[in-house]
């Protein structure tokens, strides 16, 4: 079967899509309003990731707008004049009666921060991927947002194409029967590496160590609240803007958590995974600062209902699945592959392959029978008002982003990890404590 399948036909309509994600186990939220009104919606983050997800909800009202970097802030408040200004988050949620809702785009090592009082206040959240900096930070956002019964989705675009629509539903239909094994790889190799590597793989830039001094901070960046929860430490151009930062432990998870949040998505649906037995990795000596480019993460699975144990491996930068280094399948630069009792299926963002080709040439796809998205941020806005329940709420998005926090937990440990996913605890593993749950810098609490 052909990539042709990624332009399967878009024939549900908005209720089919609520009741097709209520089947699929999302939960449901409180109705917020009447669906021709307009949301009040503040903004957290205005630069970057920030600046496209503003411009996908500027059809609502834009009432806050905030930002630590006060040139992205006064960017935003050009297009958008009426709407308070802040450069503390904190001091937003002072003014909570004039928003329904929040989306929140600064850096992962705040995002909980921004996050969770919303939630309190029973406010609708979207939040950019990854959902968190920590597992327990994930969790606890994941338990906040399922007392608070609002509409929450993680910042995974993705998720709402029809491509990974056709995959799942050809995979829980059993096209390749009972899937034991899967595997997702993704060619960024961003990180810990020689400058050479760097240079080849078009890196933002080449670090192997905290530099020793500091450069001048950018005007209108307030750097300690930029740093926020994270160690004190002076402002470097290898931190910032982003995505430099993201791969210093400090600040973020490196591609594993970043990219995962996309790719290890599609077999997190499609194989209905939620929390692993146990983890495993492979990579170069852990730096104790630094992310590498380049790793495997292995996840074992339980049983799922009727779906088998299954493995679950993760590669990143340089690291690729036997079967694509030695010609077994097509070597796409990025892929997850799905293999199952009768073939096997092989996806990416926009396309899809059964494989082997000839086994499947006379196959047939079944008719569609997931819902089409609206659009990831339309979807979100659409719960806000309607009650209608989202695909990547912080019900499903919480426990994905716990398993790619996993896989950088058993390589820094540089051990298998035997998980206990009810305490949120390493069992063979209590040196993982620090890397669950870490110290906030004085000044910042989280609860």
């Amino acid at each position: 079967m052909s990539s042709t399948l990624q332009n399967r036909r878009q024939f549900l309509t908005q209720t089919t899509l609520a009741a097709s994600a209520v089947s699929l186990g999302f939960p449901s939220i409180l109705a917020a309003r009447n669906p021709n009104e307009r949301l009040n919606i503040a903004i957290i983050g205005c630069g970057g990731r920030g600046a496209g997800n503003l411009a996908e909800v500027s059809g609502e009202n834009i009432v806050a707008l905030c930002d630590v970097n006060e040139r992205n802030l006064d960017s935003a408040a050009q297009r958008h004049r009426q709407a308070r200004k802040f450069i503390d988050f904190r001091k937003l949620f002072d003014h909570a009666k004039e928003f329904d809702a929040v989306v929140v785009s600064c850096a992962e090592h705040t995002h909980a921060f921004a996050v969770l009082p919303a939630l309190k206040l029973r406010k609708h959240v979207y939040c950019e991927k990854p959902l968190s900096h920590s597992i327990w930070e994930a969790r606890v956002m994941t338990e906040a947002a399922r007392k608070a019964h609002v509409a929450t989705q993680m910042g995974t675009q993705i998720h709402a194409s029809s491509n990974y629509r056709r995959v799942v539903e050809l995979v829980q239909g059993g096209a390749i029967g009972p899937v034991h094994e899967a595997h997702v790889w993704v060619g960024r190799a961003w990180g810990l590496q020689s400058e050479e590597a760097a240079t080849r793989h078009k890196d933002i830039v080449f670090a192997d160590r905290r530099p020793g001094g500091s450069t001048p901070v950018p005007a209108g960046l307030h750097w300690d609240l930029w740093l926020g929860p994270a160690p004190e430490r002076p402002f470097h151009e290898v931190y910032f803007p982003g995505p430099k930062w993201y791969r210093w432990w400090d600040f973020g998870g490196g591609t594993m958590s970043d990219l995962g949040s996309h790719w290890n998505d599609l077999a997190f649906w499609a194989l209905k995974l939620r929390h692993p037995l146990a983890i495993e990795a492979t990579g170069p000596p852990p730096h104790p600062e630094i992310a590498p480019a380049s790793m495997t993460a292995t996840y074992h699975y339980g049983a799922r209902g009727a779906m088998p144990p299954v493995k679950l491996t993760w590669y990143q930068g340089e690291e690729k699945p036997l079967i694509w280094r030695e010609g077994g399948i097509p070597k796409w630069d990025s892929g997850v592959l799905f293999v199952g009792s009768k073939g096997m299926i092989l996806a990416d963002y926009g396309k899809l392959t059964l494989l082997p080709e000839a086994h499947f040439k006379e196959f047939v796809a079944p008719a569609a029978s997931i819902a089409e998205s609206l659009g990831h941020h339309k979807e979100w806005i659409h719960a806000c008002k309607t009650g209608a329940p989202t695909t990547c709420s912080f019900d499903y998005s919480g426990p994905l982003t716990e398993a790619n926090h996993l896989g950088n937990v058993a390589y820094r440990l540089g051990k298998k990890v035997v998980w206990d996913a009810k305490r949120l605890v390493a069992k063979n593993a209590p040196e993982a404590a620090r890397l669950i749950r870490r110290t906030y810098r004085p000044g910042w609490t989280l609860s």
